[in-house]
């Protein structure tokens, strides 16, 4: 990859753009980003402003229907063989509730395990860790579905990581759940899995409410306009939060590399061999369901690929899911070459961030994360995401090799991706049966 001279001078005024830090703080000063609340909205209306900033054209911020989840109280209390209450937090999407019922622990929450438990008509207890025998990410979704399809009557979510943290995360997409599901901390788990051996019951008691509204995206275009190309690269990230935390590595610190990497684009768009979208799109965390609208809106026989900058800024070392696609793979390594900076490229294929939209429609997708000290989410999706995890160094870096790749992307084709090869990595890696659980399988695949 060649970097001109004006390219260079981009990448000095980024390495010393103080943007990232600032754009960052705002998203989490605004408190909760949950989906459909005033604070989703308001950090749609950041993206657009620095969209506009950064002289991004047609900056529009789109509005599209949800099904609007509010918090309200969660108590979760042993009842047997002793009487004493635990913190814990309800589950987006989880449904009001009261229910008292023996306790079972399910492991990691593995369909065998649930199998194993005889969780029909009791609680299911899982930790939030994926089993080291398998080569990804067991995700909640597909552990509460599994449970929940089993005849639990609850489910509860225990966070591996200690700290006193419970996690949260939606048990279902955009619509209410079947049953209640909680999270609660490591220290928690500990003591519920031992009521658990000694026969235990819990009673967990749930306030919340799911009603009709309304999640915004907003996107903005750089590069040639459309007399001279058809042609977009789609560069994505969600900006939406759980509203237990900050919400500053998840997704904070992506969407400010977006948006970042947008800035330096805009010093070089006479580089684009085609159009570059920028999208902060809304309401991932509850079911990719903005990303899901955008893809809707275009007209993907144009979008040539799918940047997804879901985790990306978080820690030092830039990593790249390429799901797959050998392609990704030569103008990832020509960015690393060219900064001398690595790039961590693993071909890890999975269907829960907002490429996941694009991708299932036949557009070639990469997701840009961070290279992460430990196994699983880490702080993410706890009461601990907050702006002081981050690293405005890391934002800055990310950004640049974002950009850098965005542009390399619009000098190279990318095969569109084959429905039935798709499928088949999906069910190599064993997502099927969970994806059916969770109810997010394709339904054209059924």
């Amino acid at each position: 990859m060649d970097l001109s001279d004006d390219l260079r001078r981009a990448l000095g005024r980024a390495w010393a753009d103080d943007f990232p830090w600032t754009f960052l703080t705002e998203l989490t000063e605004l408190g909760s980003r949950m989906a459909g609340h005033p604070g989703e909205l308001r950090s749609a209306e950041l993206v657009a402003d620095a969209l506009r900033d950064a002289g991004a054209r047609d900056v529009t911020l789109d509005s599209f229907p949800i099904q609007v989840w509010t918090r309200g109280d969660t108590r979760l209390a042993v009842t047997d063989p002793v009487e004493r209450s635990f913190e814990a937090i309800a589950l987006p999407y989880c449904p009001q509730g009261d229910v008292t019922a023996e306790l079972v622990d399910v492991g990691h929450g593995t369909p065998a395990e649930i199998d194993d438990a005889e969780v029909a008509g009791k609680v299911a207890l899982a930790t939030t860790e994926s089993p080291r025998s398998l080569d990804r990410f067991l995700h909640r979704m597909e552990k509460f579905g599994h449970a929940a399809a089993a005849g639990a009557e609850a489910f509860v979510f225990a966070n591996h990581k200690e700290g006193q943290h419970p996690p949260t995360g939606s048990l279902r997409f955009d619509q209410e759940a079947a049953i209640p599901g909680v999270g609660v901390s490591h220290e928690t788990g500990e003591w519920l899995r031992e009521y658990a051996e000694r026969g235990g019951r819990v009673a967990i008691e749930v306030d919340a409410r799911t009603e009709r509204g309304e999640s915004h995206n907003a996107h903005g275009v750089f590069g040639p306009d459309g007399d001279s190309t058809d042609e977009e690269i789609v560069l994505v990230a969600h900006h939406d939060a759980h509203d237990i935390a900050e919400g500053a590595l998840d997704n904070g610190c992506g969407i400010t590399t977006a948006v970042a990497a947008a800035r330096l684009l805009a010093d070089v768009e006479d580089e684009l061999d085609c159009r570059v979208r920028v999208a902060g799109v809304g309401s991932e965390e509850v079911g990719l369901l903005g990303s899901d609208a955008l893809a809707e809106k275009l007209d993907l026989r144009n979008v040539k690929a799918v940047v997804n900058a879901d985790g990306a800024g978080r820690y030092r070392t830039l990593r790249a899911f390429t799901h797959g696609n050998d392609a990704f793979e030569e103008p990832l390594d020509a960015v690393s070459e060219a900064t001398n900076r690595p790039v961590a490229v693993e071909s890890n294929l999975h269907p829960f961030s907002d490429h996941w939209p694009f991708l299932r429609r036949g557009v070639p997708a990469v997701q840009l994360h961070s290279v992460t000290p430990e196994r699983g989410r880490g702080w993410g999706h706890t009461h601990a995401d907050t702006r002081d995890k981050a690293d405005g160094r890391n934002l800055r870096e990310h950004a640049m090799l974002t950009a850098l790749l965005v542009l390399e992307l619009s000098r190279r084709e990318v095969p569109r991706v084959d429905e039935h090869d798709l499928r088949a990595g999906l069910e190599g890696r064993g997502f099927e049966p969970g994806m059916q659980a969770a109810d997010i399988w394709p339904e054209t695949w059924d």
